[in-house]
């Protein structure tokens, strides 16, 4: 399995749909979040999607890389609900952090995901705080 990363303009449309499918699929209907997902972030050239395809083309993880200045910041980790917890986000991560080698990384994580993101190397950088309800705490790698 691996990990495609590609601009916004590199994104085909039926990929670009089943990512945004995906998003609103369990961030705001299975998460109970009505949020703006489409930011506008998604089109910024240096941001970087990160799509896992399965062997049957179908979309089993996301996640994205904002260039935040001087940081790099990964956002909206997901993977469908049928492959959680058999380790892919795991790759979904890494290839993210193959990406941004050499840059601090930082993320807002859901509290009860903050060991498995230690596991990364990132740590707690802040107080938690609540977005769209559920518990969060900012998190950095260092460079």
């Amino acid at each position: 399995m691996s990990v495609r990363v590609l601009t916004f303009d590199e994104l085909d449309a039926r990929t670009a749909y089943d990512v945004w499918r995906l998003r609103q699929d369990v961030f705001v209907v299975e998460q109970r979040c009505p949020y703006p997902d489409l930011d506008g972030r998604d089109l910024e050239p240096s941001t970087r999607h990160l799509v896992l395809p399965g062997e049957d083309g179908e979309l089993l993880g996301y996640l994205r890389i904002l260039d935040d200045g001087s940081r790099a910041r990964i956002g909206r980790v997901v993977l469908t609900p049928r492959v959680r917890g058999h380790g892919l986000a795991d790759i979904l991560v890494q290839a993210a952090l193959v990406e941004t080698r050499g840059r601090e990384v930082v993320l807002d994580a859901q509290t009860p995901l903050r060991r498995w993101y230690s596991t990364f190397g990132f740590e707690v950088a802040g107080p938690e705080f609540l977005e769209d309800g559920i518990p969060h705490v900012p998190m950095v790698k260092r460079a």
